[in-house]
């Protein structure tokens, strides 16, 4: 079992090359082991690009050599078809005996399928090594599909004292910087590796967010806003047509513009639920929340986040907008807490809202 291990490893590091890139496919790497070798290996770059398992027969130069030996994938094989032929179909093609898993594929179009037309053409299967990681990896895939809903990101930055916004008014519109500009190139990392990022309507009133990933390379999320009452005029940064965007509002729609698109929701019912929904309808895997402290909160209350990643500065404001607040959910334990790193003199603690996800 530690072989599996080691190479499931393997498969695992190589997969991560895809995050952000693959959407609204999971992310999948494969490996391909002769006699305690690697021969071939691979991970899926990009959604209508061959699958990791294809990359990895296709790198193996002696193809006389894949009966004899051991195909490791970190997500059982697709069993259907789709922009791409089903992986299992080239696995028994290519006369692979012995395949390792790492956990079942928990879409409905697989859920299963890949193992059952693997065994039924005579492989050898070995599924589970490594599963918790293996799973924790696609928990954006995994959440999407299991829980009707995107994967939810909560992110803030809050002062020593515990205050979000400052008790001055913004004037200037510009926004209110409390961690460094190390923790800021961070999260815009975080940005190509998510679908979309929401706000609400007073953090673009406050601050003017443009909500993209200039500061590092990749593609910026899709943008949304909540605005009730249609408050955010042209002149903000949101309404630059350089990104994809979204304004749930109550109000009649504003004619639609380039990169633009206004959805009407009702404010008087469950307002969270109701993004979500229209999230998972268009097919958005994940969603960082970046405020303001209402917004947050109100996901929060509701108990619809999945994880948090809160920066903590060394400035005081005395005074403000308060950070949001876990209390309701219990989760200020070591035992939610997958993680605490030092950016300079920023302090980043990532919570978790489920356990199974803690790697």
């Amino acid at each position: 079992m530690k072989i599996h291990n080691k190479y499931m490893q393997r498969c695992l590091d190589l997969a991560k090359n895809g995050l952000g890139k693959t959407y609204p496919n999971p992310l999948v790497g494969s490996v391909i082991v002769y006699q305690d070798k690697i021969i071939g290996e691979g991970w899926h770059q990009k959604t209508g690009e061959p699958h990791a398992e294809v990359i990895a027969i296709n790198s193996v130069k002696d193809k006389n050599l894949l009966s004899q030996s051991t195909i490791y994938v970190n997500l059982e094989p697709c069993s259907h078809y789709g922009k791409t032929p089903p992986c299992a179909d080239l696995i028994v093609k290519m006369n692979i005996k012995n395949v390792v898993i790492g956990t079942i594929d928990f879409n409905s179009e697989v859920h299963g399928k890949g193992i059952e037309r693997l065994k039924q053409n005579g492989c050898e299967v070995v599924v589970g090594v490594l599963e918790n990681k293996c799973k924790a990896l696609n928990k954006r895939f995994f959440t999407f599909h299991q829980k009707k809903r995107p994967y939810i990101i909560l992110k803030w930055a809050e002062t020593k004292d515990g205050y979000i916004f400052p008790k001055d008014k913004n004037e200037n519109k510009n926004p209110v910087w409390i961690s460094n500009t190390y923790a800021l190139q961070l999260v815009h990392k975080w940005r190509t590796e998510e679908q979309s990022i929401l706000v609400g309507t007073n953090t673009v009133l406050n601050d003017n967010p443009k909500l993209n990933a200039r500061n590092y390379f990749g593609k910026s999320p899709i943008r949304i806003a909540i605005d009730k009452s249609l408050k955010i005029t042209k002149n903000y940064n949101f309404f630059d047509g350089e990104i994809e965007t979204i304004i749930f509002t109550e109000k009649v729609q504003r004619l639609e513009g380039d990169n633009l698109s206004f959805i009407k929701i009702d404010f008087s019912k469950n307002v969270t639920k109701q993004i979500l929904e229209v999230l998972y309808k268009k097919g958005l895997q994940s969603l960082i929340i970046e405020g303001g402290a209402k917004t947050l909160q109100s996901f929060i209350d509701e108990d619809l986040w999945d994880e948090a990643r809160v920066f903590k500065s060394e400035n005081y404001f005395d005074g403000g907008i308060k950070a949001p607040e876990f209390i309701k959910n219990r989760i200020e334990s070591t035992e939610n807490c997958l993680n605490i790193k030092q950016i300079k003199n920023n302090k980043l603690s990532i919570y978790s809202n489920d356990k199974k996800y803690n790697i």
